[in-house]
């Protein structure tokens, strides 16, 4: 199961999803996006030239569209190119606007769009920023990636091996999957990395008239803003990382830390089940009830397409885990389940995969694996994954396999990793950044947020002690307070400071 690394709303969603408002350039769900196949540079590729400013038309609600035309590949600035759609929310206090706060919600897949139309942040902010949002390459309005008509059936497939039957059913899904998407963007794919995004950023910044860049990135727009810092670390006004990724681990070694994250989680929310009561038998024992029922048959679900299989209930109780709001759905899901009817557990997977009413899917997933497979190092044997897969899957028995298995697409991958580096310790001209890491994060764990502030030099820790994924505009007072006086006056919090 794709952990897409994706903001948490107020309201328990997820905020990726494109506005309704924006408008979208033509389909490009058949193009292969010609172009050089040469890896994207690790260094800043331009100078100080000119960059066509954004013409912004307006497009409902308050709201304006405009796009910004990239290089696919930066290293080539005169080749193919492709175009980023961008949503601006202009600030309420024209006459006191201090500049753009570009946000991006996180994914990798994470439209930027929706999120800047349906952030709240302190008065002081919104009044005196721009809020823009963008979709990164291959991601919605900008020009896209779309190859996931075998979604369905990578995630209902059973995502732990019993036996050799199950590894070919795996490895035959997986590989549909991956074919379709190097047969339709061979030239695409080796530049979906987060170098490339962050070189795009810089164009963004740009574009949209600012000296530097303020910018606020949610869970992956953190791994986004650092390898921004790292290249153009003299372009930095301001940078939020709320929900931090850490590129220095290999693939596995990150995949193993979330699984221990979203098995802790797993655990807070049956501790606190068992305390309000909220389910008849233990809550541990009731999913591990409802995991082996559907392993000896998919549980019916007579109000939705599919039945919940193994694969369905990973995804369901990932998605509820994101969000402590999403406790509740997962109480109800797991009550229903356990009395034979699935169909709560299929809505809560589907919310995880973005399904839209009338069963459409965004490309969210084609693009997580694209950016992921190419972000870290991985085995280059889809048998070396599973191998891992039970291994952690005995360390955390509930969605350990099932979540280290999803990267056995990563082998598979047309194109070799080009692993990212992180923030060196001694960069020079980087202002002090706030780095916010919440306690009971299940998908980018705590620790994770105190190694790079610790890393970054001045960096700036602050811990919120709760649960969830990320915490920045979501109704805490406390860092919210924090961050608002960071961005408006540049006056950044004392490091190792704690909100609850």
């Amino acid at each position: 199961m794709a952990l897409l690394l994706i903001a948490a709303c107020s309201q328990g969603g997820g905020m990726e999803a494109s506005s309704s408002t924006t408008r979208s350039p033509a389909d490009h769900s058949g193009d292969s996006t010609a172009g050089s196949t040469s890896p994207p540079g690790s260094t800043p590729l331009r100078g100080d030239e000119p960059v066509a400013p954004v013409e912004w038309t307006t497009c409902g609600s308050g709201l304006d569209c405009g796009s910004v035309i990239v290089p696919l590949d930066h290293s080539q600035p005169d080749g193919q190119m492709i175009e980023l759609m961008l949503l601006r929310r202009p600030a309420r206090d024209p006459d006191a606007r201090i500049g753009s706060l570009v946000v991006n919600p996180g994914g990798p897949g994470g439209s930027g769009l929706g999120l800047a139309a349906a952030l709240t942040l302190p008065t002081e902010v919104m009044d005196r920023f721009d809020i823009v949002g963008f979709d990164p390459r291959g991601v919605g309005g900008s020009t896209p990636m779309y190859c996931h008509s075998h979604l369905p059936a990578i995630y209902d497939v059973d995502p732990t091996m019993e036996d050799q039957a199950d590894v070919d059913t795996y490895r035959s899904v997986s590989q549909q999957f991956v074919d379709e998407c190097a047969a339709k963007y061979p030239e695409m794919l080796p530049h979906m990395g987060t170098v490339a995004v962050a070189h795009d950023l810089d164009l963004i910044r740009a574009a949209i008239g600012d000296e530097k860049l303020t910018f606020l990135g949610y869970s992956y727009g953190t791994s986004i803003a650092q390898q921004y810092a790292r290249l153009y670390p003299d372009r930095v006004r301001a940078l939020v990382l709320d929900g931090v990724v850490d590129p220095s681990m290999t693939g596995l070694e990150a995949v193993e830390f979330q699984a221990q994250g979203f098995e802790n989680a797993l655990t807070t929310y049956a501790e606190d089940c068992d305390r309000r009561r909220c389910l008849d038998s233990p809550a541990l024992e009731v999913i591990d009830r409802v995991i082996a029922r559907s392993e000896a048959s998919p549980i019916a679900a007579p109000r939705a397409d599919r039945p919940a299989t193994p694969g369905v209930l990973a995804l369901a109780m990932a998605q509820a885990l994101y969000s402590k709001t999403l406790w509740p759905q997962l109480t109800r899901a797991l009550t229903d389940a356990d009395a034979g009817n699935g169909t709560a557990m299929v809505r809560l997977a589907d919310s995880y995969l973005r399904r839209d009413p009338d069963g459409t899917y965004p490309n969210s997933t084609e693009v997580y694996f694209a950016v992921s497979c190419l972000d870290a190092d991985w085995p280059r044997s889809f048998d070396a994954v599973l191998t891992e897969g039970r291994r952690i899957g005995d360390r955390f028995p509930r969605l350990g396999e099932a979540l280290v298995n999803d990267y056995a697409r990563c082998p598979l991958w047309p194109v070799p990793p080009q692993p990212l580096q992180p923030v060196p310790a001694d960069i020079k001209g980087l202002p002090p950044i706030v780095v916010v890491s919440t306690t009971g994060d299940p998908a980018t764990p705590y620790e994770s947020g105190v190694k790079i502030a610790g890393q970054i030099p001045d960096a700036r820790l602050i811990t919120n002690v709760g649960e969830g994924h990320t915490v920045v505009g979501q109704g805490n007072s406390c860092i919210d307070d924090l961050i608002a006086a960071y961005l408006v006056d540049l006056t950044p919090p004392e490091d190792n400071t704690v909100c609850d």
